[in-house]
């Protein structure tokens, strides 16, 4: 028997429907993507138009950038958040790898250097599967609809949200490059958290830049802004990947291989397990300086300062300022600031600010390095200098350290006391205030105060708020700027600004000083002996050129040196500002600055002196030790000192004379006498301010037995010099071009006791020759001069003479 047909049941009905409606939705999809291919093309045509006449800013502007500091061989000092609190690296597209480029367009968009923005066949597809098939929802987006999602902050899940997106896609497109848009997604997409951006990424998951990272780190880095937050997870303070990344990472590792077959060694990295930093391991290395370089380009678009710092260095220095705030916080002592130079280029290799940059109660975040205070004594070099070059002294040069009244200013050395007669050079290493006001009293052009504003020394008063106090630290400098001019010294006498940042061009430079002044200071400052120093001290033989300083009140201490090629300033203090009789620079600096120079010897460092030559402008001449002066024939310690031809002071000797005694009185020999019937004895004859310093300090000086019925003694007898070249009355005409008539022969007769003559030329010396020998002396210009020469003896001679120059 035959059946009849069975009646459609419910869910036949139900298939039947959701058939239809697919094929109603397939029918109107390929018509839309009709419509979308004429829409798209008549957007972008109008968009073109649009964006010549309002176009958008650059891309790399859409948004603030972090900035990431490095020491000056790429190590990260830190990675400084934007102003919108994301860690975000602006890096150029020829910074990231081909392969992460490509593993990108593989993954989001590998269709992105056909399509005007959009593509048509991508979003129907998404619609297909996330409305028809009944799929997971895809949005068909491109790399330039991501792009503008980011950039507007789009919300593109409903359709009005993705036409936008859409609109604004196509915006980008007619404005700017594929390349432009590709460099700004790689800058902009979302990594997790507040990073954004490759670079950053890269930087904080790997620490590495984007050129570094291996295959297994791009094709993470690649699939990781789908879902950021499911795709990683954090466990105690560390990130792991979580399973959906790791499935999507091997998605698009099979597509990879399709692309690139790899060999087995790539495909077991890739099976290793994958490490992630977080942004609290990001390094926090010199603070101070950090913070420095960061303020100063806040207003700029860079978002990568590559430093002149040397970790290492820095990290060094670090441990011992540190170590050394500790043992000496029991004496009250409870902060420190160091700053390390490189001369050679003037870069700055290690700066400590504090001594714990994280500590509150010492004010930790302050940048001692900039911080003006007194110097104390750490300026004395320069009046020194500024002494040589205007012709006031030279390094042996005697000076009077007794009880001196400048108008109303009655300066006092620091220990209270009068040495008496001191050369230049101990009055320097000494710091004996008195020479030092003496000297800076002298000065002309420029004058001490001038010298410092010539410097750079900023936020100074005026010159008559300082008057010679000056001299002994009554200004303020920061440790920045006294490392600029201790590298002066090192650079024979140019100041350079330091670098902080390494491409930083080299300035130039300033000339405070001269060559030969330069050369002179610095050799003076190096015969300063050490502190007591433990016997280990591995600095003992370098030469250093240091001086340390105390200010008034006791309130800092300090000590600047030249080490080999580096320059090296330290402070010692509270930043309360408050005194403690401890804060000595030799006492409480100089042991700091020491131990940091043997740290930077014990690491290797090469503090080898630099290759240098003296000044052409320089020479050696014999002194007398007890003035300093050139020694007359009854000096009986003699040395040598450096000396500026020309420029230098130096006049005959007349502390030790000879004296005829009488042999039958014992007394001065009265004139005329009988040579049968005297002795002739050296006497010394001191200023009598400083007879009564040696008075004072119970040091004995034979006086000579004079007698008071003579009206003159058995002093100095002869006759002086007669100079028979250059001669009276002549006109000299030195012709340059021509070396035989450029000179002029200086001659002279002299006593038969006379064995040596020196001569002058306005008072500046020349040259030394004996009487039977002549001197060649080249003048300098053409005009008036008064040519002198003396005997060992102290008698001269003078003559007026005029000299023209004739090519």
């Amino acid at each position: 028997m035959v059946q009849p047909p069975s009646l459609p049941t419910a869910a036949a009905d139900a298939a039947e429907g959701v058939r239809g409606a697919r094929i109603r939705w397939a029918f109107w999809l390929w018509r839309l993507l009709a419509a979308a291919v004429l829409s798209l093309a008549l957007g972008w045509l109008l968009l073109k138009l649009a964006a010549t006449a309002a176009p958008l800013p650059p891309l790399s502007t859409w948004a603030p950038m972090s900035t990431a500091v490095y020491d000056h061989q790429g190590r990260l000092l830190r990675l400084v958040l934007a102003r919108d609190q994301r860690y975000r690296i602006w890096a150029p597209l020829d910074a990231f790898p081909a392969r992460l480029v490509e593993a990108v367009k593989l993954k989001e968009d590998r269709w992105f250097a056909l399509h005007p923005g959009v593509n048509p066949v991508s979003l129907l597809r998404g619609a297909w599967v996330s409305y028809v098939a009944g799929g997971n929802i895809q949005g068909g987006s491109t790399l330039s609809m991501q792009l503008a999602r980011l950039l507007w902050r789009l919300e593109t899940r409903s359709p009005s949200g993705k036409l936008v997106q859409i609109g604004r896609a196509l915006q980008l497109e007619a404005q700017f490059s594929k390349q432009q848009i590709l460099e700004a997604y790689l800058n902009y997409a979302p990594y997790g958290g507040n990073i954004e951006g490759v670079a950053a990424a890269s930087l904080i998951y790997f620490d590495k830049q984007p050129a570094q990272l291996s295959l297994a780190e791009i094709l993470t880095l690649a699939v990781l802004p789908q879902d950021p937050s499911r795709r990683i997870r954090a466990h105690g303070g560390t990130l792991t990947l979580g399973q959906p990344l790791i499935e999507a990472r091997d998605l698009l590792l099979a597509q990879w291989r399709r692309e690139h077959p790899l060999d087995a060694a790539t495909d077991a990295r890739m099976a290793m397990p994958l490490a992630l930093n977080h942004t609290g391991r990001l390094p926090f290395h010199a603070p101070h300086l950090v913070d420095q370089l960061v303020a100063e380009h806040r207003d700029q678009t860079q978002a990568v300062l590559v430093s002149t710092l040397d970790l290492p260095l820095q990290q060094l220095l670090e441990k011992r300022v540190a170590s050394y705030r500790r043992n000496q916080s029991r004496r009250g002592i409870n902060n420190a600031s160091a700053l390390l130079v490189d001369t050679r280029d003037m870069s700055v290799r290690a700066l400590i600010g504090s001594a714990d940059w994280s500590d509150p109660t010492i004010s930790g975040q302050v940048n001692g390095a900039l911080a003006k205070r007194s110097p104390g004594s750490t300026l004395k070099p320069f009046i020194y200098a500024l002494a040589i070059d205007q012709g006031v002294l030279h390094p042996e040069t005697v000076l009077r350290d007794v009880p001196t009244a400048f108008g109303p200013f009655t300066p006092e050395n620091f220990d209270g006391r009068f040495i008496g007669p001191v050369t230049a050079t101990e009055a320097l290493v000494r710091s004996r205030n008195i020479p030092a006001v003496t000297v800076a009293a002298k000065l002309q052009e420029p004058n001490f105060y001038q010298f410092l504003r010539n410097a750079g020394i900023r936020d100074m008063a005026s010159e008559g708020h300082y008057g010679l106090a000056l001299v002994l630290g009554g200004g303020e400098v920061s440790m920045v700027e006294l490392a600029s001019l201790y590298a002066s010294l090192s650079q024979d006498g140019f100041q350079r600004p330091l670098r902080w940042l390494r491409d930083q061009p080299q300035a130039p430079g300033t000339r405070l000083l001269s060559a030969e002044a330069a050369f002179m200071v610095r050799e003076m400052l190096r015969t300063n002996p050490r502190p007591n120093l433990p016997a280990a001290s591995r600095s003992a033989a370098l030469p250093i050129a240091w001086k340390t300083g105390t200010s008034w009140g006791f309130r800092d201490a300090w000590t600047a040196g030249i080490v080999g090629p580096y320059v090296l300033v330290v402070w010692v203090g509270n930043f309360d500002g408050s005194g403690n009789p401890a804060l000595v620079g030799v006492e409480a600096a100089a042991p700091l600055f020491f131990d940091l120079v043997d740290a930077l010897v014990a690491s290797n460092v090469d503090l080898a002196e630099p290759p240098r030559r003296w000044p052409l402008n320089l020479t050696r001449v014999e002194i007398c030790r007890a003035s300093g002066d050139l020694p007359n024939a009854y000096c009986p310690q003699r040395g040598e000192t450096w000396f500026i031809p020309g420029v230098s002071p130096i006049k005959v000797s007349q502390i030790h004379r000879r004296v005829a005694i009488d042999r039958a009185t014992g007394l001065s020999a009265c004139q005329p006498f009988d040579p049968a019937q005297v002795d002739y004895r050296t006497f010394e004859f001191w200023p009598s301010e400083l007879a009564r310093v040696f008075a004072q300090a119970g040091i004995p000086r034979r006086k000579p037995p004079l007698n008071p019925d003579c009206p003159t003694h058995g002093g100095l007898l002869g006759t002086p010099p007669r100079i028979d070249s250059p001669q009276r009355g002549l006109h000299y005409t030195l012709r340059l071009s021509a070396p035989g008539q450029s000179q002029i022969s200086l001659r002279a007769h002299a006593d038969a006791e006379a064995s040596s003559l020196y001569w002058f030329a306005n008072g500046n010396y020349i040259s030394r020759s004996t009487p039977s020998q002549s001197s060649a002396w080249q003048p300098p210009r053409a005009g008036n001069y008064t040519v002198s020469v003396v005997d060992e003896q102290g008698r001269s001679a003078s003559r007026e003479v005029v000299v023209e120059v004739v090519p």
